[in-house]
């Protein structure tokens, strides 16, 4: 089966850099800077399909589906790292946000070759997870074309599960199986084919965007605060209480007696500061309040 990369945006050569194996290290690096400029324009113009996916995977997440990020190579490492990420930052359970690679963990480090030209193999990955029609699943490839993660698309479609294509090529093949798409056209690489430069900058761009958008619309944040995160090291229990600090003007001392009161739990301790009850109430506030520090805080300055 012969392959033609030709006609992909991605795979074109970038008429601003022919000569960049003749500069200088500034003048490279600085015709990097000037074609990375341009990454944040074209993420701009997806903010509406960006806006449309977040909501279906908003949707999904309130509704008890999860999310699933599935790549192959540089793409799949993005959704491996954008996962992992989720459960320090927003205390997630670690199978909410799941990222699935051609290869497995091992292909994390090393490329395993051949595993992303078999759909089958996309199938069975999601088959492996118990991925369900109540789930999401975001396909990642510059290309657009990654038998892999297309025939993970296909799958989960069969299920009746939402479907989003994340690529860095228009009309792609990936894009026309997905029911949504999400095509971050950022041109012509710096160096020819090499997507784990602008291409993967754009959708680290956009997946930062989905996952901590969505976190925010299911209240695992306050003001600008990370009220949600998993204080499981010494760093973080440093930020949860200069974050309850933040939050409600308590002195230092006050914020860490207050956190050791509600577990290291920074949305409990705030509700009890700011609402000026107990660990109890504050637990119950929450949940009335559905996770919300805000509405938790509106409910007991009520009583």
């Amino acid at each position: 089966m012969e392959l033609d990369l030709s006609q992909l945006t991605t795979e074109k050569r970038n008429e601003q850099t022919l000569n960049i194996d003749q500069l200088s290290t500034l003048e490279v690096l600085t015709l990097m800077n000037k074609e990375d400029e341009t990454v944040a324009l074209a993420v701009r113009k997806c903010l509406p399909a960006i806006e449309q996916a977040t909501n279906i995977i908003y949707e999904a997440m309130k509704n008890g589906g999860r999310l699933f990020y599935v790549g192959a190579g540089t793409s799949g490492r993005l959704g491996v790292i954008d996962a992992s990420e989720c459960p320090p930052t927003f205390r997630t359970e670690p199978g909410l946000v799941q990222g699935i690679m051609a290869g497995g963990e091992k292909a994390i480090t090393t490329a395993v070759e051949g595993i992303e030209d078999r759909p089958e193999e996309g199938k069975r990955d999601l088959e492996k997870a118990h991925f369900g029609p109540d789930d999401v699943v975001v396909g990642i490839a510059a290309s657009g074309r990654t038998p892999y993660v297309i025939g993970a698309i296909e799958y989960a479609t069969s299920l009746g599960a939402k479907t989003i294509a994340l690529t860095a090529n228009t009309n792609s093949e990936l894009s026309e199986v997905a029911e949504y798409a999400i095509e971050v056209s950022v041109g012509p690489e710096v160096l020819t084919g090499s997507t784990r430069l602008k291409a993967a900058t754009a959708h680290k761009m956009v997946l930062n965007m989905l996952s901590t958008t969505t976190m925010i619309k299911l209240g695992k944040v306050y003001e600008n605060l990370m009220v949600d995160l998993n204080a499981s090291n010494l760093k973080l229990k440093e930020r949860a209480k200069n974050i309850v600090m933040n939050a409600t003007g308590a002195s230092e001392k006050k914020a860490g007696t207050i956190l050791m009161k509600a577990n290291n739990d920074v949305k409990v301790a705030i509700v009890m500061i700011r609402g000026n009850v107990g660990y109890e109430e504050a637990l119950a506030l929450l949940q009335q309040g559905n996770g919300f520090v805000r509405k938790a805080i509106e409910l007991a300055q009520r009583n």
